[in-house]
């Protein structure tokens, strides 16, 4: 283990070893990945796809090898045990750092089916990663303003369905469907903004994984909702390989999917109503949760 370099010199060894994972494995994945057009026969894409999902979960593995390379980092995870590798799971988590899901891949690779992002549509442009999350199937969602959707009404639904063809893609192989529910990284600044009631979490959005669950709802048996804590500071990315992320705990707790949490989110008003309640009720034990979290740095 190389802890005792100085953190710039881990930083910057660290990022060439995660660039030269992504660019070695990148390269067939996508070459791979055009079979599915070519012979676009069911039963070979699912075969295609378990391979594409090696080479992720290879890289993944690699990318945790790196971290513990450089990082000397005390992981204090709660729940694993409660998983399982060939199931179908909704993920939800609080969001503060591109380290999230650093945290995530590690703590949970080969734990249950490979996470699956909602990701903007913008990201398909990050070099190399863009392509290998569209190789994967990853779901790209293009987000509409309030303004444009008054401007131009015709768009209104569009990003919904994006989300039910990303969904049917889903249902031939067990997947974990990752999403960040408050829609972005949390900031004293953006929390202060919103004026809500948390005091470490931003105000959850429900409509998206209502979306889900009424896709899904019949192989959607549970979901797993992860609490992240970095005990003494949130991390950036820099600070993480550099080793200056020093404790990161991961608490997991699993909540089974039952009828009254599937229905039409978009025109059902008393499911939407009692939906967002049992949201915000869970945001809420997990804003406590937070707290108490916080207070175990040693």
């Amino acid at each position: 283990m190389l802890y005792f370099l100085p953190p710039p010199i881990k930083g910057v060894l660290s990022i060439l070893l995660y660039t030269f994972n992504t660019i070695s494995l990148t390269v067939p994945l996508i070459i791979l990945s055009f079979f599915k057009f070519i012979i676009p026969v069911q039963p070979f894409v699912v075969i295609l796809d378990k391979i594409l999902i090696s080479i992720a979960t290879l890289w993944i593995w690699i990318n945790s090898l790196n971290s513990k390379l450089f990082c000397k980092i005390e992981w204090d995870i709660r729940g694993l045990e409660k998983l399982e590798k060939k199931e179908w799971y909704l993920i939800i988590s609080n969001h503060q750092s591109w380290v999230d899901i650093l945290a995530l891949q590690t703590t949970l690779n080969q734990k249950i089916p490979m996470l699956k992002f909602f990701l903007k549509k913008e990201l398909i442009w990050v070099p190399f990663l863009g392509l290998a999350w569209w190789a994967l199937d990853f779901p790209y969602m293009k987000r509409y303003s309030k303004k444009l959707l008054t401007e131009k009404p015709h768009l209104k639904g569009k990003d919904l369905k994006s989300t039910k063809k990303a969904c049917e893609k889903f249902k031939h192989t067990p997947v974990s469907i990752m999403n960040f529910v408050e829609g972005t990284r949390f900031t004293q600044h953006k929390r202060d903004f919103q004026n809500n009631d948390f005091s470490n979490l931003l105000n959850p959005k429900a409509g998206g994984i209502a979306f889900v669950l009424g896709s899904m709802g019949e192989y959607l048996h549970k979901i797993i909702d992860v609490t992240i804590v970095y005990p003494d500071k949130i991390p950036t990315f820099w600070e993480y390989i550099s080793g200056r992320t020093h404790k990161i705990i991961i608490d997991i707790q699993v909540i089974p999917v039952t009828d009254s949490l599937t229905g039409d989110y978009f025109n059902d008003p008393e499911y939407k109503n009692n939906f967002y309640i049992w949201l915000k009720t869970l945001w809420e034990k997990k804003d406590e949760k937070i707290k108490i979290l916080k207070s175990l740095k040693n």
